[in-house]
């Protein structure tokens, strides 16, 4: 199953925005990895938890893929709790592909 899951209706618009990025990142693997975070958490962010997912979603997809993986060192800008939370909300996925 791919593709956004959840409605945003009930969501505010800043929300809103980030679910839909979530889901058109550029490369289909981020797609996948930050749209389903999103589909099952964005509601339960904080505006704290949001500012920090947002800028994650700054990360250039490439590079994002490579710290979620553990292939390179996540930057300390981009180690936060919630780049935590996206990561260990898929399992153990990454330590299956090594």
């Amino acid at each position: 199953m791919t593709g956004m899951q959840r409605s945003s209706s009930d969501l505010d618009v800043r929300r809103r925005k980030a679910l839909f990025r979530s889901w058109h990142r550029g490369t289909r693997e981020m797609d996948l990895v930050l749209g389903r975070f999103a589909d099952s958490e964005i509601d339960r962010l904080t505006d704290a938890e949001l500012g920090e997912y947002e800028h994650l979603m700054e990360a250039i997809d490439r590079d994002l893929f490579q710290w979620m993986t553990g292939e390179v060192e996540t930057p300390a800008e981009y180690d936060t709790p919630i780049f935590r939370r996206v990561r260990d909300f898929h399992g153990g996925a990454w330590e299956e592909q090594g």
